[in-house]
């Protein structure tokens, strides 16, 4: 064979070899993207504000590995399209799906502990941008106690007819049920209720039944607790609507206004004198 020609085979294999890593590289980002995604499922968003810094650099750098990986085969093998086999790579984080805490408590001094170190923090960053997303609407509903009843409705409203059942739809339930009574209970303290009736009242929910000492007592005290246990089972409510995936709720009390807009438009004016 000539020279030349033999150059021109050679040039248009490692041509072809760089073609299937850059198609490697691609279609790893898209699978990385995706197995991502499923891996924090139920965790939370992994491109939130905080988190997604980590989430690129996983999806990247999973990437580029896999893209290197192509090449390596391609060199021990000889044969231009097995690069494609380095798309397997991304598939470790769906197989291999280990909970944050034992993400968290690896060394990151170890081998295993480097690889997962970017997990860590990713996870990390996740928790910042529930808490976050969590303070933003427990500022809006804590101005006053009834706006925490309120704002619980509101939420449940939100999320109750995309869950059509089930343990999740239960537990969000319980703690709306348990939020509106202990409200409706501070509310009473606050109208001057006979001492009878307030027990009374204690004794309707699981959740307060155990403080009924109170009602004979300091019922400052327990409107307060009341309140702070209120705030804190909202708390719970929104870390678990969240990561059940719905993080575009409407902050209570907000209303869109549109329909209220063009209510105002259709009134007729008063003619005038």
């Amino acid at each position: 064979m000539p020279v030349r020609e033999q150059a021109g085979d050679e040039g248009a294999s490692v041509t072809s070899a760089v073609v299937d890593a850059v198609g490697t590289f691609a279609l790893s980002l898209i699978l990385t993207y995706g197995f991502l995604r499923l891996r924090c499922r139920k965790i939370g968003p992994p491109f939130g504000p905080r988190a997604r810094y980590w989430a690129l650099f996983i999806v990247v750098g999973t990437a580029v590995v896999s893209a290197g990986a192509g090449l390596l085969i391609v060199a021990a093998s000889h044969h231009d399209h097995a690069a494609y086999v380095g798309i397997a790579i991304p598939g470790g984080l769906w197989f291999r799906r280990l909970p944050p805490e034992r993400d968290r408590d690896m060394l990151p001094m170890t081998l295993s502990g480097l690889l997962t170190l970017p997990f860590s923090r990713l996870y990390d960053r996740m928790g910042d941008d529930m808490q976050d997303w969590c303070d933003i609407r427990l500022r809006a509903a804590s101005a006053k106690p009834q706006w925490i009843a309120d704002a619980v409705v509101y939420y449940h409203n939100q999320v109750a007819a995309g869950l059509r059942g089930g343990q999740a739809l239960a537990d969000l339930d319980s703690w709306r049920n348990s939020i509106t009574h202990k409200i409706s209970i501070e509310r009473m303290i606050d109208l001057d209720t006979a001492p009878a009736r307030l027990r009374a009242a204690l004794q309707m929910h699981p959740s307060t039944q155990h403080i009924r000492g109170y009602a004979d007592g300091d019922l400052e005290r327990l409107a307060s607790r009341l309140e702070v246990e209120a705030l804190n089972e909202l708390h719970l409510f929104l870390a678990y609507v969240y990561r059940l995936g719905y993080q575009n709720l409407l902050i209570y009390p907000f209303r869109p206004s549109t329909q209220r807009v063009r209510v105002q438009r259709a009134e007729p004016t008063a003619p005038e004198l």
